[in-house]
């Protein structure tokens, strides 16, 4: 009867024994997450934080990320159609920035027409002008002028006039006379507009030049036309 107690005490110690060394696992503790940050490699150096400043911790980065791209510098900086008396002015004025070789000006072609002529579009060719001025005179017609150079290469000018209004009594005279491929077409005079150009303008030298170009209301700052 005692040999059975023996034994089954034996067998208890025994695995009391083996469980407190480990030897049949921490069943409890590895549910717990506590053990697994235990677990982790450098966990002493874990800190949790809120979401609240994992948020502020981003935001602050943010401007920090876009500067930057603010400081890039503007690659080219177009300003103005200026009259000369005005272009003299912010000439002045732009100076002081000291822009050496990184400014330009350029004219500006002009809006108003200082002409108008009359003129049978181009015919594609010496031959095909040649064949059209024959036309022309087979109607009577003497006084024209086949064009050798672009952008009319090889059209016809029937006139030149200082106001639309005469251009427009010509072409109607050699509607009359049997010429209906005939075109009015404006000219424009040579410019005495002016417009600056600047290259890799940084933000602070962008701000001075908006600055001195506000003293021109009717000015426009745009980037320069590829």
């Amino acid at each position: 009867m005692l040999k059975p107690i023996f034994w089954t005490l034996l067998a208890a110690n025994v695995a009391l024994f083996a469980y407190g060394q480990g030897y049949l696992g921490h069943f409890s503790e590895a549910e717990r997450e506590p053990a697994r940050l235990k677990n982790q490699l450098n966990a002493g150096k874990l800190t949790p934080i809120s979401a609240a400043k994992a948020n502020a911790a981003a935001a602050a980065a943010a401007p920090q990320a876009s500067a930057p791209a603010e400081d890039r510098p503007t690659a080219c900086l177009e300003i103005g159609s200026f009259q000369l008396a005005d272009a003299r002015r912010f000439e002045t004025r732009v100076a002081a920035l000291e822009m050496g070789d990184r400014q330009s000006r350029r004219n500006v072609p002009g809006q108003e027409a200082s002409s108008y002529m009359v003129h049978i579009p181009p015919q594609g060719s010496k031959e095909g002008a040649d064949k059209k001025a024959a036309e022309l005179r087979a109607l009577g017609i003497s006084n024209f002028f086949v064009m050798p150079e672009p952008p009319l290469r090889w059209g016809i000018s029937l006139g030149v006039f200082k106001t639309e209004a005469a251009a427009q009594t010509q072409l109607a005279a050699l509607n009359k006379q049997g010429v209906h491929s005939a075109r009015i077409a404006p000219r424009f005079g040579g410019s005495k507009l002016l417009a600056y150009q600047f290259r890799d303008v940084s933000t602070e030298t962008r701000s001075a030049l908006e600055k001195i170009a506000a003293g021109f209301p009717e000015q426009e700052i745009r980037s320069c036309a590829k």
